[in-house]
């Protein structure tokens, strides 16, 4: 059964960069598509963005459109999630998560997706 591992949060300065990873094991990850969502305190889990199985980025929320983008690395059966231009709303804890079935990417909802980490803490902040 495939897992998935979210690394790289932690402080950013407002206006900074973070490469978040997001790291499978027990199968093969470009088999899947990937969701990133992320959750602040107090508010619903966010559907950021997804990578289709061919490396295409779809769905991209509003907020994060032109800041955010995802990319895969077949070798390290890992993807990653590339965030410019933060901003202290941006703070959140961010989940990947993966949905089989499908080349293609579903809607960026919670329930469209099977397998997800447990997420890592970003914080932005000067």
């Amino acid at each position: 059964q495939l897992h998935v591992v979210e690394s790289g949060g932690g402080l950013v300065q407002p206006g900074g960069s973070r490469n978040l990873s997001c790291a499978a094991s027990g199968d093969i990850l470009d088999y899947y598509a990937i969701g990133w969502f992320r959750q602040a305190p107090g508010k619903e889990r966010e559907g950021l963005l997804c990578i289709n199985t061919g490396g295409a980025v779809t769905n991209s929320a509003v907020s994060v459109k032109g800041r955010f983008t995802a990319s895969r690395d077949s070798a390290k059966n890992t993807v990653y999630l590339q965030m410019n231009s933060l901003r202290p709303e941006d703070t959140a804890v961010y989940s990947c998560a993966a949905t089989g079935g499908t080349t293609s990417c579903p809607p960026i909802t919670v329930d469209e997706y099977d397998y997800w980490g447990q997420g890592t803490q970003v914080t932005v902040s000067s």
